[in-house]
């Protein structure tokens, strides 16, 4: 059978979701899920386990190690809920907030070094594209 004009689409844009989804955690040397965690508690402030499991998607024991790791790299500190002790809270320390702050500068560096020669018009396309076929898949008008 030959590969239709759909199949090559979606052939594409899975493969370019692939890369992307690990392309910036290569560059900057560190797993994608580290860099969430990092970003996340930048951008959220103090956070619980619960919301960071929810946020990225992954399980409670990945999160727990995830803080464990960058708490004893001094990055992160962690502390029971005063408000429901069943409850961990993480907060990036002064080192991992500046490490963050790096990692989103640098991403922001990347994605626009990744976008290079894709004119705005190009972007906004692809954008249109992509909200059109999100629509068909829930069953939505197109925003």
């Amino acid at each position: 059978m030959q590969e239709t004009p759909e199949d090559r689409f979606f052939r594409e844009l899975g493969g370019a979701w692939a890369e992307l989804r690990q392309a910036f955690a290569r560059h900057v040397g560190m797993s994608a899920q580290r860099v969430q965690v990092l970003v996340r508690l930048r951008r959220a402030g103090e956070t619980s386990h619960s919301d960071l499991r929810q946020a990225l998607g992954v399980d409670g024991a990945s999160v727990t190690r995830l803080v464990k790791e960058l708490e004893a790299e001094g990055l992160a500190g962690r502390r029971l809920d005063p408000a429901d002790n069943r409850y961990t809270l993480a907060a990036l320390t002064p080192a991992g907030e500046r490490l963050a702050a790096e990692l989103e500068r640098s991403h922001q560096e990347y994605q626009e070094r990744l976008l290079d020669g894709v004119s705005a018009q190009e972007q906004e396309t692809v954008l249109r594209v992509l909200r059109r076929v999100r629509a068909n898949v829930t069953g939505q008008e197109t925003p």
